[in-house]
């Protein structure tokens, strides 16, 4: 029973090592596949394993030494050893000459032999013939032969040959079965070929090779069908005649910089990629034996100097190119299948019509003198004209419901500089950029899917019609010469004016309109805000900021908006505020900023008559108003959360809490919800707990002393901003919440007491009266003083300062002046 136990168990380890091993070898194999030559020499040198895998024969059948130094007998081994390799590349190997014959000699499955640099002589090109697995041959940068005599390359079964930047006098080549060669920028004098079933030539920067050995060469192959000629400068059109007669599959020509060819009498009915760049012989008239190409796909004439129209009717044409044709006028291109056309750098164009069912994009920037645009593209989605300064008005027929381009989504006309009046009527177009259409003055947009429009720079838009149009938003307020406006947008939700200074007639009908900022429209007046708010019933933001033609009127029709919660009336010369707070129940922010004409009497409905109860934000900065109106708002209107009295002239003092103050007492089934309740002598009331977070008193010139003691109950008051305050002399503060206090600037200040067990952050710039005493009495009840500025306060030196953070020790930032 243990014997068996004890083999049944060196049977396992035995089979897991051997799974262990052959696991391994399949790991190797799979990264030995990623190694070069050199790199699986070294691998093969870690032990015996890597040994056997390195030097599997699956990753030697490619031997590529580029650039390798390798002794003639290395490289016979190898080539003994792996006898099934397919490939050999001795690019820039020294002796690579010799090693080839050994590798022809010794490789017989060879099937790829790359070579560079260096010398081939003859005795290379005869072993060529014993080679007989060969079927390409790839030889760069390299001088053939020995002597003056011509080189041949003779070989039964070589399909690829390629003879790139060689030096020879003369080329032969006897190849029944070769179907691609290349003598690219090879210096020969003559090439004689004897390829019948040759398909590619390559004989393009061959200098030396003059126009009747090219046209001997080309002829010789009468099953070609692509001939690279380009930069062989002597090429005729004789030449090219008799290349097309005795080529009759030709398609692909690339016959660019060759100057002396026009394609004149050239036929070539296969043809179907031509490339001319360069070729200072093709004018216009060469186009007619383009023409004759009837199956042509794709044709390049960029650089073409004398070119001046292109006319063409060809059923297969895909793409044309037409770059820096200097004196190119005219374009007329017809083809159902015609997708990518560019034109760029032609100064002198002036006329453009296309006929395509497949064109999609159209680019055509920076074409000066482009004045007519004729286009019927019916699969047309964007168009980009921008910079072309010579369009017309007559450009937006092209692009309206009828003018050709029924798909269009995007069209870009950006400094388009003689645009005056663009009319557009698309059921089909989504953006439109017209940015920098600086002599734009007429905007007519009928584009109900119109969803993005782009005016930057149109700073001389005199009236503008969006009826009607899908966008969401619109911003107008970089158009300050706008005077007259339509809208007519059941998207949009926001609308910017703020700028429009002459606007004075505007007819805004946006049913889902929640934001309209019509700051600086000084024209705008009491019947377009009412048409508008009628028009308009979902606005929650209306901002009319120095709109100082808006009246009583005006505001009356705000009884439309139920749902406004901001309006900012600032800077405007209102005097009756009754019918907002007759009508404006939901408003939260109001702004009456610099409203000089308000009277003590003006905010009597929302102190006195509970005007407004949801307002949290009241902003009257600069304004008019009294000490007495000042004092009646801070005691009734307890609900505020953020009240802006900067620059308030009229206010000399700020008192809560106090029996001078407002804020009296008031019986428990009177008051609202947020007082709290309070029991005195037996009878029970409500002290009011103010919401109050921010106040801002900032310039404030005349305010003396600021009291806010436990009893105003301001529980909430978290940030107190009193800068600029020059006369104010007093502040005593107790307030439980408060975390920053701004006194910068208040060069009055004497007495400074503080309850203020959150305060963090206390600001003194420049309050030169303020003494050491008062200073770390106020501190000294702030336990979470983090950040102190005395800077400029010439009573508090150096000294006392190192005194004062070991008083107080939650200091972390001190600004003084030294």
């Amino acid at each position: 029973m243990e014997a068996r136990m004890e083999a049944a168990l060196v049977s396992g380890m035995v089979k897991m090592l051997m799974f262990g091993w052959i696991s391994l070898m399949i790991y190797c194999i799979w990264f030995f596949s990623f190694l070069g030559l050199k790199d699986l020499c070294k691998a093969s040198a870690t032990c015996k394993q890597w040994q056997a895998a390195a030097m599997h024969e699956d990753f030697w059948k490619c031997l590529n030494f580029d650039k390798t130094q390798i002794s003639q007998q290395n490289f016979e081994a190898i080539c003994l050893h792996y006898p099934k390799a397919t490939l050999v590349n001795l690019v820039d190997v020294h002796d690579a000459d010799v090693l080839v014959m050994d590798a022809m000699t010794n490789l017989r499955r060879l099937e790829t032999l790359v070579l560079g640099g260096g010398q081939l002589g003859d005795s290379f090109f005869y072993a060529l013939t014993d080679c007989s697995t060969l079927n390409c041959l790839r030889i760069s940068d390299a001088s053939l032969g020995n002597g003056m005599q011509e080189i041949t390359v003779n070989h039964e079964r070589l399909r690829d040959l390629r003879i790139l930047k060689c030096r020879t006098l003369r080329i032969s080549i006897k190849c029944p079965q070769l179907q691609t060669l290349s003598l690219r920028r090879t210096g020969m004098a003559h090439a004689f070929l004897t390829c019948p079933m040759l398909r590619e030539l390559d004989i393009s920067s061959c200098h030396k090779l003059s126009d009747a050995g090219i046209r001997s060469a080309a002829t010789a192959c009468h099953s070609l069908e692509q001939l690279d000629m380009s930069f062989c400068s002597c090429v005729s059109d004789e030449t090219l005649r008799e290349i097309a007669f005795a080529c009759p599959n030709l398609s692909v020509l690339d016959a660019s910089y060759c100057p002396n060819i026009s394609l004149e009498s050239v036929r070539l009915p296969m043809l179907t990629d031509l490339k001319l760049h360069n070729c200072e012989g093709i004018t216009s008239s060469s186009m007619s034996s383009v023409a004759y190409s009837h199956m042509l796909k794709a044709l390049q004439l960029d650089n073409c100097g004398l070119l001046t129209s292109v006319s063409l009717d060809l059923p297969y044409l895909q793409n044309i190119s037409l770059v820096h044709c200097r004196k190119f006028v005219d374009l007329n291109l017809r083809s159902p299948v015609l997708s990518y056309i560019k034109v760029s750098n032609c100064s002198a164009l002036h006329c453009i019509n296309i006929i395509s069912n497949a064109l999609q994009k159209l680019v055509l920037p920076k074409q000066e003198s482009l004045a007519t645009l004729s286009l019927q593209c019916y699969q047309l989605l964007e168009v980009d004209l921008s910079d072309c300064e010579s369009l017309t008005n007559s450009i937006c027929d092209v692009f309206s419901d009828g003018g050709g381009c029924p798909m269009l989504k995007s069209l870009v006309l950006d400094n388009c500089e003689s645009l005056t009046m663009v009319g557009l009527r698309s059921s089909s177009l989504v953006s439109l950029s017209l940015v920098g259409c600086r002599a734009m003055t007429v905007l007519e947009l009928s584009c109900p899917n119109l969803k993005n429009v782009n005016l930057d720079g149109c700073d001389h838009l005199e009236r503008a019609s969006f009826c009607p149009v899908g966008l969401g938003s619109l911003n107008l307020g970089i158009c300050p010469k706008l005077a007259i406006l339509q809208i007519e947008a059941p998207k949009m939700s926001v609308l910017e004016l703020k700028g429009c200074g002459v606007l004075s007639h505007a007819s805004i009908n946006c049913p889902c309109l929640t934001s309209l900022d019509a700051s600086f429209c000084r024209r705008f007046r009491d019947d377009s805000l009412s048409a508008t708010a009628a028009s308009c019933p979902h606005i929650e933001s209306l901002i009319l900021s120095s709109c100082v033609a808006v009246g009583s009127d005006g505001l009356s029709s705000l009884h439309w908006l139920q749902y406004l919660t901001q309006l900012d009336l600032s800077y405007t010369f209102l005097m009756n505020l009754q019918p907002v707070f007759e009508t404006c129940s939901q408003l939260e922010i109001l702004k009456l900023s610099a409203c000089k004409y308000l009277t003590d009497t003006s905010l009597d409905a929302l102190y006195k008559g509970g005007a407004l109860p949801a307002l949290r934000e009241l902003d009257l900065s600069y304004s008019s108003i009294g000490q007495l109106a000042i004092s009646e708002l801070l005691a009734a209107c307890t609900n505020l959360v953020n009240l802006n009295l900067n620059g308030c002239a009229n206010m000399v003092e700020l008192l809560w809490g106090t029996s001078s103050s407002h804020s009296s007492d008031m019986l428990v089934s009177d008051c609202p919800a947020n007082l709290e309740v309070m029991e005195s002598d037996g009878e029970s009331f409500r002290k009011p707990e103010r919401l109050l977070e921010i106040l801002n008193c900032t310039g404030c010139p005349n305010i003396k002393k600021v009291l806010i003691p436990p009893a105003a109950w301001c529980f909430h008051l978290s940030k107190l901003n009193l800068n600029l305050s020059t006369n104010l002399k007093e502040v005593d503060l107790a307030c439980s919440n408060l975390s920053s206090l701004n006194l910068s600037n208040c060069s009055s200040l004497e007495i400074l007491r503080l309850d203020c067990p959150r305060l963090a952050n206390l600001q003194l710039l420049a309050c030169g009266m303020l003494s050491e005493e008062a200073l770390e009495a106020a501190v000294s009840r702030c336990n979470i003083l983090e950040t102190l500025n005395v800077h400029s306060c010439l009573k508090i030196n150096a000294v006392y300062l190192v005194k004062l953070k070991v008083t107080c020790p939650s200091l972390k930032r001190i600004q003084s002046s030294t």
